[in-house]
């Protein structure tokens, strides 16, 4: 809910959310007062303002706006996670790969309006963990980078301001220029630029680095260590890959966001699925890397390094 709203007396109050949401009278307080329980919103008196939070998260006027994906959960994810028994019987996606239709991200790519929308609010939701990579690895070691399914490019920007010395490639599907233009507003097109192709049917870019964030749960185990090999054959000797999205933690009790998201592949996926640092780290080494390590990143999110 994003809004601000000075309100001058109880019924008033009211009747001023109500017009301007289309709410009933009856249910305008427990829901104004339910959104500052759940610290939606903050109340003084009888004026009820966004939170600091929210003003900077849920604004769509504001470049921090994160309700593109917020959106598409509340437009997708809520109908289809209503088949979770389904699901978890028969272990077949719930989304509209049910029915024959085309998925998810074939979907966004045939609406670049929506597409630019969703990659932007990804963006920004990824951006601490994006930050952390590009200042806790050791850049210094290392010039080039490729990060693998890029979308609008968060993470090579980030890595790109904070490393001056790096030059890097975004690879991914051909998209409307969401990457070029993103890139070119922040002022790294020097030294980041698109390249359009297939992971699954293509070898992936040269570089000293190759990065893949939240690429791997999306898919089934054969086609994750698939992926890995061809990280492999991308890196020179010493070269790193670096593999980041909800790391569940290896007893598999703690990092719930994690665990949620693997039932999410499989209400999305055919065969995606989350998975442990040690699961990845011995991934890793049967692809071919010599050594592995994992990091944590920032919330839910962790790093797993491997090097060739």
């Amino acid at each position: 809910m994003v809004f601000k709203a000075f309100l001058w007396g109880l019924n008033e109050q009211f009747d001023a959310i109500s017009g301007r949401l289309g709410l009933h009278s009856r249910s305008a307080r427990d829901f104004l007062d339910a959104l500052v329980a759940l610290g939606f919103l903050e109340r003084k008196g009888d004026l009820y303002s966004n939170t600091p939070e929210t003003d900077l998260f849920l604004d769509r006027k504001k470049t921090s706006y994160v309700g593109g994906v917020l959106e598409m959960a509340n437009h997708r994810g809520y109908p289809f996670w209503g088949h979770l028994t389904e699901a978890l019987r028969t272990g077949a996606p719930q989304n509209e790969l049910k029915t024959g239709n085309p998925g998810l991200w074939e979907t966004l790519y045939a609406d670049p309006v929506r597409l630019k929308e969703v990659l932007t609010a990804m963006s920004v939701i990824s951006r601490g963990a994006n930050m952390r990579i590009a200042r806790a690895f050791p850049w210094a070691d290392y010039r080039t980078f490729v990060d693998v399914e890029t979308a609008q490019g968060d993470l090579a920007v980030q890595i790109a301001l904070a490393n001056p010395h790096s030059r890097g490639v975004g690879f991914d599907l051909p998209q409307a220029p969401v990457f070029e233009e993103y890139v070119a507003a922040v002022g790294v097109a020097d030294r980041v630029s698109f390249v359009p192709g297939d992971f699954l049917k293509q070898d992936l870019p040269k570089a000293d680095v190759v990065l893949m964030g939240h690429v791997l749960h999306d898919w089934d185990l054969p086609t994750k260590k698939k992926l890995l090999k061809k990280a492999l054959d991308a890196l020179p000797a010493s070269g790193a890959l670096i593999v980041y999205e909800a790391i569940i933690d290896d007893d598999r009790s703690k990092n719930a966001f994690g665990l949620m998201m693997s039932l999410n592949m499989l209400i999305e996926t055919p065969g995606g699925f989350d998975y442990t640092g040690t699961d990845c780290a011995s991934w890793m080494k049967e692809a071919g890397f010599s050594a592995t390590r994992v990091e944590p990143l920032v919330g839910p999110d962790s790093m797993v390094i491997a090097i060739k």
